[in-house]
């Protein structure tokens, strides 16, 4: 049984892009390189090899992929998402139709290069901070359109998802403080925690409340009024630790995010200094595909 199965929202959003990535490339006409060149009552297989180490992703869509196109194909998946394997690793095989085979590989290669891609790069984060205590979450730097199949990844990954978007979690940035300033006069984020603990009461709605500070004076006055979450933005590893220090004597229920700046080599130090959470815009802006291929059993690929 696949340890990440994917949610119904996530099956949706699947579908749906599927569905656009086979539209996107076959148009109004379909495939002229297939329908030209391969008998419609040819069939065959292909192996899904992986070509350099990495997690696995996005295997889930594969059925999805070669359901859309015709309902004679088999996918037999031999590894799970969120397994870790090494180069030449045969990941799943898919029988039938070769038009088909050849029509539905490149979008059948694309979301799982990609997906694996962002997991990989995922485990890559929270392997080098084990056994600090500190989660690898991601950030809203997805693709549009995107979003919950790369989140997913991330758990595949062995990351933790932040907010999904603007509807769960009320998250204070500067730019939101700057602006309150303007009409107020207040940029201070203990009165903006207080605005949105307000809002959210009045409306019986239940969200986790994150503020975003820059600098360490910033930091006394975030705490004041006990959000769920600090983020801090940009801070050296020395301030990380004034932070933590600061927080465990007044604050202690309140949790602590490093963001900006992180990457694999530095990473672990940020962990070190005693933070809980440590966001990565980089596990989906940036993260390389994985090389995943067809090898054909019977017949030949082009791409």
């Amino acid at each position: 049984m696949n340890a990440f199965p994917l949610s119904a929202a996530e099956l949706t959003a699947a579908e749906r892009l599927v569905r656009e990535a086979l539209d996107e490339d076959l148009g109004n006409v379909g495939d002229l390189t297939s329908e030209s060149l391969i008998d419609c009552d040819d069939y065959g297989r292909v192996n899904v090899v992986v070509r350099e180490p990495g997690v696995i992703c996005g295997l889930t869509l594969l059925p999805l992929v070669y359901r859309e196109l015709a309902s004679e194909f088999s996918v037999e998946t031999r590894r799970h998402d969120g397994v870790k394997v090494t180069a030449g690793a045969t990941i799943a095989t898919v029988s039938g139709p070769l038009r088909g085979l050849l029509t539905g590989e490149r979008s059948a290669l694309n979301f799982l290069g990609h997906l694996s891609g962002v997991a990989t790069v995922t485990r890559r984060f929270v392997d080098a901070i084990a056994g600090t205590g500190a989660k690898i979450l991601d950030t809203r730097k997805t693709l549009p359109g995107v979003r919950l199949l790369q989140k997913y990844a991330v758990r595949c990954g062995g990351g933790t998802n932040h907010r999904m978007g603007l509807f769960d979690a009320v998250m204070i940035k500067d730019n939101h403080l700057a602006v309150r300033s303007r009409r107020s006069g207040d940029q201070s984020p203990a009165a903006a925690v207080r605005a949105a603990r307000s809002y959210l009461s009045e409306r019986t709605r239940k969200a986790k409340i994150v503020v975003e500070i820059d600098s360490l004076d910033q930091l006394p006055d975030a705490l004041c009024d006990s959000p769920d979450v600090v983020l801090l933005d940009n801070m050296t590893l020395d301030e990380l630790r004034h932070c933590v220090r600061l927080r465990n004597q007044v604050a202690p229920a309140v949790g602590l995010e490093a963001s900006g700046g992180i990457r694999l080599d530095n990473v672990r130090s940020v962990a070190e200094t005693g933070v809980e959470r440590i966001s990565v815009g980089a596990l989906t802006h940036s993260a390389p595909s994985l090389d995943v291929a067809f090898d054909w059993q019977n017949g030949d690929s082009e791409t």
